[in-house]
């Protein structure tokens, strides 16, 4: 049985198993899906509210810490139990292209010439993982929520902002990969 759940699993039963989630959530307390509210949740518990933002009653929300718990202790399992040392498999024409940007360590599943703490202090390092990750929580915050939660649960609900934003997020990741990217590895 363990080999079997070891095994990847097909897109069409992870992706129900995703899907699932949302009348699941709403059913048992119209709770809606998304990961990144839950920083706002944990500085309204942790800081006093005398910050506009984070007056509102947080503790309705408390789930959501179980579900940010559910995913780490989900990772630390996979991990650690479930994963396999096999060597990552990469397309032959991706391998050839990441070659030429000086990327040729596959041996884990996030190369060590774009994430380790040498990487860092390079400058498609910083920008990368500095600046990249500003953008990100940036965006999720100037969308009003993250991929999971527009992507999954806004447009389950038929939400025209989370349409919107799934859209515009899909754009930028095309771009992203296919324009920008490439210039920033090659510095």
């Amino acid at each position: 049985m363990l080999e079997i759940i070891k095994q990847p699993w097909p897109w069409y039963v992870a992706g129900a198993l995703i899907g699932l989630t949302v009348p699941a959530l709403l059913l048992l307390g119209n709770k809606h899906f998304g990961i990144s509210a839950n920083l706002r949740h944990a500085c309204a518990a942790c800081f006093p509210a005398n910050i506009s933002f984070f007056k509102y009653n947080w503790k309705k929300e408390v789930w959501n810490f179980f579900f940010a718990g559910g995913i780490l202790l989900g990772a630390f399992i996979a991990t650690q139990y479930l994963s396999t040392p096999a060597p990552v498999q990469v397309n032959a024409n991706l391998l050839a292209e990441l070659k030429n940007y000086g990327i040729t360590d596959h041996s884990t599943l996030l190369p060590k010439e774009l994430f380790s703490w040498e990487s860092l202090f390079t400058v498609r390092g910083f920008i990368s993982l500095v600046v990249g990750g500003f953008l990100v929580g940036f965006g999720t915050r100037y969308a009003g929520g993250c991929t999971s939660g527009h992507a999954i649960m806004g447009i389950s609900t038929l939400q025209v902002p989370s349409i919107i934003a799934t859209v515009s997020f899909m754009v930028g990741g095309f771009l992203m990969a296919n324009v920008i990217l490439p210039y920033i590895l090659s510095l």
